[in-house]
């Protein structure tokens, strides 16, 4: 008959309390006269049983520089891989489509390669993705505007609104003369617009400018100037050009701020332009460069002037356009 002997447990527990971190007590019916546990009780330190998991994961969550956060970084990436559609490179929404070998595809591109997996160019048919779907709506990222400043995490379904309204999102260059595709923050786009579109950048509130056309009946739709003023800690673009407004052309003067439209709420300006007795006068709340520069111009927010009349304020033949532009930006109380 083997005798219970219950030294064991006891010499396990204190042990245990040592920081070994046992998860469960061995069987002490087989201890008594057993060559393996009179190893453990003589040897008791070759026992090093790894630290508990549970521990592990709550100091990775706290800590996610250590090294046990590593494995969970590179499941997260490899998840937003899978999210990848293959042809546009986008993240999928739902629906998300898949062949019958299981190759995935964003709904924006199936009819773009007319029903057939880009991957083994099987049929796509009607097959959605339900798991990788739902994988998805598990998701929590980063803003894609991260290194703009942005700091908040989204749900994967959420993420995309956030980022079209994001406050930290980069702007377009406002330069109109050319279909410039640069992007950045205000403080790079100011330096872009000096050092490489060569405007001119002014300080202060109120300006002054003179335009001059040595022919004033030819329009090419064209910007004839952008000048970039610093003012009340912020900057705002004074844009002044023709274009053709129906089968008349035209003469236009805007001003639009460099920031969002909350931003560009606070301030208001006006534009004065005259001539013989006569002047021409407009008050606006300058439009956010969020806003297209045609966007803005096609919707003739700002101080527009007949051809006739901008001759007439010339004065002289009339052959030639000189028009004189005044203005100031205030700050809202």
């Amino acid at each position: 008959m083997i005798r219970r002997n219950s030294e064991p447990v006891g010499e396990f527990k204190r042990e245990r309390e040592k920081g070994l971190g046992f998860k469960s007590c061995v069987d002490t019916s087989m201890a008594s006269g057993n060559p393996f546990f009179d190893d453990l009780r003589s040897k008791p330190e070759v026992i090093d049983l790894p630290q508990n998991e549970d521990r592990l994961d709550s100091e990775s969550v706290n800590e996610p520089t250590q090294t046990a956060a590593k494995p969970n970084l590179i499941v997260s990436s490899n998840v937003r891989e899978l999210l990848e559609c293959p042809v546009c490179l986008n993240a999928m929404y739902p629906p998300i489509h898949q062949c019958l070998n299981g190759h995935t595809l964003c709904s924006g591109c199936k009819p773009r390669v007319h029903n057939r997996c880009p991957t083994c160019r099987h049929e796509l048919g009607n097959i959605r993705c339900l798991a990788l779907e739902k994988v998805a709506a598990s998701l929590e990222l980063p803003c894609k505007y991260q290194s703009y400043g942005c700091v908040g995490i989204y749900p994967y379904y959420s993420k995309l609104k956030h980022e079209s309204q994001c406050s930290y999102r980069p702007y377009s260059c406002p330069y109109a003369g050319s279909e410039c595709t640069v992007v950045g923050d205000i403080p790079f786009l100011v330096a872009h617009l000096k050092d490489d579109h060569k405007v001119d950048m002014h300080s202060g509130s109120t300006f002054n400018h003179r335009y001059v056309k040595s022919n004033p009946h030819e329009v090419e739709n064209a910007t004839w100037m952008l000048t970039v003023f610093s003012c009340f800690g912020q900057y705002f673009c004074l844009h002044f050009e023709a274009f053709q407004l129906g089968m008349a052309p035209v003469y236009i003067a805007f001003l639009r701020f460099m920031g969002d439209d909350n931003e560009a709420k606070n301030y208001s300006y006006s534009l004065e332009v005259g001539g013989n007795g006569r002047k021409l006068i407009w008050q606006g709340v300058p439009r956010s460069i969020r806003d297209s520069h045609r966007k803005v111009r096609d919707s003739f927010d700002g101080l527009i002037i007949q051809r006739n009349m901008a001759l007439f304020f010339s004065g002289g033949d009339r052959k030639e356009l000189k028009l004189r532009v005044t203005g100031r930006i205030w700050k809202e109380q």
